[in-house]
This record gives structure tokens, C-alpha cells and sequence, in this order.
């Protein structure tokens, strides 16, 4: 664990937190890396959670560090992080009670869930230091249709969670950010975690399929899945009456 980042593991979920508040989590270098190294400690699990510590979920680029002449400008680790919260096979929920800013709102966007508590406010930022949205605009524009987020993103003027909710930025807005987390997580838990990663991808993959080729990869994939172990022994604890146990999953 490091000093900017930590990871607790329980039970199959793994919770990252971001822990920088001196610069209101902004997306240092350090705080890269030390995110990169806990997504590895947090491969196997069932199901992540990103949240934070401080009064900011994370305010974007650590602008210093972007400002030096001497260090040019990396957005690989950035894209890294995003990467794997959108591709791995578990799914990844954002919790969020405090202000999202620039590169913050990639985060969330990156992630499959997003539980945030009223109060909080998003903006992107990005053009009022004469940059743009880039690399953060793929999970944000896999979510949000770009006539729905133009105007935060051309103008970097701040919106609420109303906003972000109702043009689906967000997934879920809770006075009880952790609650409803746990709730989430209880739910995923339940699930086969075969079943999970197929529907994860699938979320991803067929709406840029033409509709041909969606109905067969499809059909294959719900083939696959009905003939595999863990159908199985769904249907068997579902006759039974019992809770499934599932086959090991390696991904």
C-alpha cells in the first residue's frame, strides 16, 4: 500500500481509496502509479470500489506537476487507470461524496456504478487552462451522448448530480453513499461471477455491433453460458432452494 492510495480487501470486494487530500486527490503522478499497483492487488476480486477520503473526490490534474517545463506531459497511466475500471471482468462502483472535477469526472465515468451523495458537484474544467476533456471524453462519451454534455464541457461551467444522473453520467444519487455501496456490492455478490463479466462486456460490446453480427455473438455467447458449469449450478440452487455456490472463476 502506499501513501497517496490504499487498498482494503474483504470478502471478495476490494476498496481503493484515494488519499491525497493535500492537493485534493489531484491525479499526481504518484497518485498514478499508486492506483495502477492497487488495480493489480485487485485483480481477483469480485467486485471494486474507488472512493475517497477528504472533501474532494478527485480535482483532475495536479496542475504543478503538468506546469514543468522538465517533466513533459504522460497521460499513459491516466489512460491506464481508466482502461482497466471500464475492462475488468468484475464490476468497479465509484463512490462519491465529494467534489468531481476535470480528470475526476474520467474516473467516475470509467467505472461500470456511481453511487453520489447529493451535495456533490462536477465540472470540466479543462477549457479554462486552455486544454480539453481529451483522454477522459472515451469513458465520458461511452456514457453521455456529446449534445448532453456539450455545454458542461465547452464552457466548464459547474452542474449537479440531478444533471449528471439525468444525462447518465451518474447511476446513482444516495443520502447514504455507503449504504447504498454495500447494497450494490451484496447484489453483485450474488451473482455468478462468470455471468457478471459476460454481461459486463456485453454492455461494452454489442452497441457498436451492427445488428447481424450482434444476434450471432449472442446467440454463441448465451449458448456458451447455458452449457457451463455455473448455469448449472444456478438452476440446481434455484430447484433447490438454496444459495449457488459457484465455480472458481480465473480470468
Amino acid at each position: 500500500m502506499g501513501d497517496l492510495v490504499r487498498v482494503e480487501r474483504q470478502g471478495g470486494i476490494a476498496t481503493i481509496t484515494l488519499d491525497s487530500q493535500h492537493n485534493r486527490n489531484a491525479l499526481s503522478r504518484q497518485l498514478l502509479h499508486e492506483l495502477n499497483d492497487a488495480l493489480d492487488e485487485s485483480e481477483a476480486a469480485r467486485v471494486i470500489v474507488l472512493r475517497h477520503e477528504g472533501p474532494t473526490f478527485c480535482s483532475g490534474a495536479d496542475l504543478k506537476e503538468r506546469s514543468d517545463p522538465n517533466s513533459p506531459p504522460d497521460s499513459r497511466p491516466m489512460v491506464d487507470a481508466m482502461e482497466r475500471l471500464m475492462d475488468f471482468p468484475c464490476p468497479t462502483i465509484a463512490a462519491v461524496q465529494g467534489s468531481v472535477r476535470a480528470g475526476g469526472v474520467g474516473l467516475v465515468a470509467a467505472c461500470d456504478l456511481s453511487v453520489v451523495a447529493p451535495s456533490v458537484s462536477f465540472a470540466l474544467t479543462e477549457v479554462r487552462i486552455g486544454v480539453a476533456a481529451a483522454v477522459i471524453s472515451v469513458p465520458i462519451l461511452l456514457r453521455v451522448t456529446p449534445g448532453k454534455i456539450a455545454v458542461p464541457m465547452l464552457t466548464g461551467e459547474p452542474f449537479d448530480t440531478g444533471f449528471a444522473r439525468e444525462i447518465g453520467l451518474i447511476t446513482h444519487v444516495s443520502d447514504d453513499v455507503q449504504g447504498t455501496v454495500d447494497t450494490l456490492c451484496e447484489a453483485v455478490m450474488a451473482g455468478s461471477p462468470r455471468a457478471i463479466a459476460a454481461t459486463k462486456r456485453l454492455l461494452r460490446v454489442v452497441p457498436t455491433l451492427d445488428r447481424n453480427t450482434a444476434w450471432a455473438e449472442m446467440r454463441a455467447l448465451s449458448d456458451e453460458l447455458f452449457r457451463s458449469a455455473d448455469a448449472a449450478e444456478g438452476m440446481a440452487a434455484f430447484r433447490e432452494k438454496r444459495t449457488p455456490e459457484w465455480p472458481t472463476f480465473a480470468t
